[in-house]
């Protein structure tokens, strides 16, 4: 099991994000930030927008998931 912030993927807090794969760890992030802009916390906004225009270019959105996945990798299990 590994853990990441927030912060680490992208956004504005320091909450922890725990999987076993990055995978796991990026779609807990992707919960996360909609559950806080739908809760009115609007310093997740830019963060959930930058998630979501990240599809809408494939080859930059690749560029991410591959360096998220390479930070998860680095990390120490624990």
């Amino acid at each position: 099991m590994k853990t990441m912030t927030c912060r680490d993927l992208g956004g504005p807090c320091d909450s922890l994000h725990q999987g076993v794969t990055a995978d796991e760890v990026i779609k807990a992030q992707d919960r996360h930030l909609k559950e806080m802009v739908a809760q009115g916390d609007t310093t997740h906004e830019s963060a959930l927008k930058a998630m979501k225009g990240r599809w809408k270019n494939p080859i930059k959105g690749m560029g991410w998931y591959r360096q998220a996945k390479r930070d998860f990798a680095a990390l120490p299990e624990g």
